[in-house]
């Protein structure tokens, strides 16, 4: 059984004393900082989830410039919505931000609620976002607790137990709750996430840091072995073919279904290649299975190699162009018959940017050339070349 030694209260008040000095010292200019605004709290917390913190201030700028209210955000379509968080990527965060906000205008006349409960029963938002929002945007006594955080508190104690599972993670919940600075959770509570993000890292810099003279595994010789975290699991290779139909000086795409994982965003039908098949092969089967209709390849757009999470995912890009029953190029684009999406549209380039996409698709859309019916693409042709983040969005298809 871990036995954790609690700081006592003289030490508790050092440490505070020293982690806010460091704060008051090295926070970063952050936007939602000027005024701690519920709303842009709120924002921001459900932004930098997955999100690294430059792209998230990018974002959250332009977003307060088109939704600067949440009532203007509640009165929106869901395409802008989506539009405006596109390259963002896990876009049910969108759609949930949409919902909350007609939630508060329906139920609290449009002001972000302040009693925790209120905050936890929002869509969207799970425990340690309700935890944040309470604590940064009203300065309430509750702990949060994010991967910075992990890092910091396990560290400080020297948690030698997994802090994602029990027991672990019900001992890290009572460290970083007994650790508090009661009175003022808003500093506090950022000023652990500012140190895990800039010094308490993945590798620990320890000699700079505020706190190495209360932190434990320092003492101990064990800070680069905390937190105690899952094994990482093994990779998945998958390979992936999207296709771009074009016809009449126009480019086929089509919304997926609201329930999708990518539900609401506009797409460049494609899916997974089973085994035994070619990816060309792949785009026309899964594009004459999503839209009745009969296509051919006429030349392939370029590849791109993406590592996301576990999966080591290979995408092909091919130009497309309808087909007869002969294979032969068919006159003009016939109504699809759509099994995996609500709408379809056909547009043409400039068109494109005014749909919200997954980022993938958004990459492939922007680096597209059309000459009459003659799609290319400024994609590398090479399995192995980089892409952008996101190119697990293709695996919905």
């Amino acid at each position: 059984m871990h036995t954790v030694i609690p700081f006592s209260p003289g030490h508790k008040a050092r440490l505070h004393s020293a982690l806010l000095a460091w704060f008051e010292q090295h926070r970063r200019p952050l936007p939602w900082r000027t005024d701690y605004a519920p709303y842009s709290v709120w924002i921001s917390e459900i932004m930098l989830q997955q999100t690294q913190m430059d792209r998230g201030v990018s974002y959250f700028e332009a977003w307060m410039k088109r939704f600067p209210s949440i009532a203007d955000l509640a009165r929106a379509e869901e395409d802008d919505v989506l539009r405006a968080w596109e390259g963002l990527g896990y876009y049910s965060r969108a759609r949930n931000i949409l919902r909350a906000a007609r939630k508060i205008l329906a139920e609290h006349g449009g002001i972000f609620p302040s009693a925790h409960e209120d905050i936890a029963a929002l869509p969207g938002i799970g425990p340690y976002t309700a935890a944040a929002i309470a604590s940064i945007a009203f300065n309430q006594d509750v702990a949060c607790i994010d991967a910075n955080v992990e890092r910091v508190v396990s560290r400080l104690y020297d948690l030698d137990l997994p802090v994602r599972k029990k027991p672990g993670r019900t001992i890290l919940e009572e460290c970083a709750t007994a650790l508090l600075c009661k009175g003022r959770a808003r500093d506090y509570n950022q000023a652990v996430m500012e140190l895990g993000a800039l010094v308490c890292g993945k590798k620990p810099a320890c000699p700079v840091c505020p706190l190495q003279s209360f932190c434990r595994a320092l003492q101990h010789g064990t800070a680069h072995l905390r937190p105690v975290l899952p094994e990482k699991a093994a990779s998945v290779a998958l390979t992936v073919a999207s296709g771009v139909l074009a016809s009449g000086g126009r480019i086929y795409i089509q919304k997926r279904l609201p329930n999708d994982v990518w539900g609401g965003l506009w797409e460049f039908p494609g899916g997974s290649v089973e085994q035994r098949e070619r990816p060309e092969e792949a785009v026309v089967r899964e594009f004459l299975e999503e839209t009745g209709l009969a296509v051919r390849v006429t030349n392939k757009l370029g590849c791109l190699r993406h590592k996301y999470t576990k999966y080591n995912i290979t995408l092909h890009c091919f130009a497309l162009a309808l087909a007869d029953e002969s294979g032969h190029s068919a006159p003009c684009p016939t109504p699809p018959v759509l099994s995996e999406a609500s709408e379809f549209r056909w547009c043409t380039l400039e068109e494109l940017k005014e749909y919200a996409m997954p980022s993938s698709h958004r990459k492939l859309a922007d680096t597209l050339t059309l000459a009459g019916d003659h799609l290319s693409a400024s994609l590398s042709r090479s399995p192995h070349a980089g892409a952008s983040r996101g190119l697990l969005d293709l695996l919905a298809g």
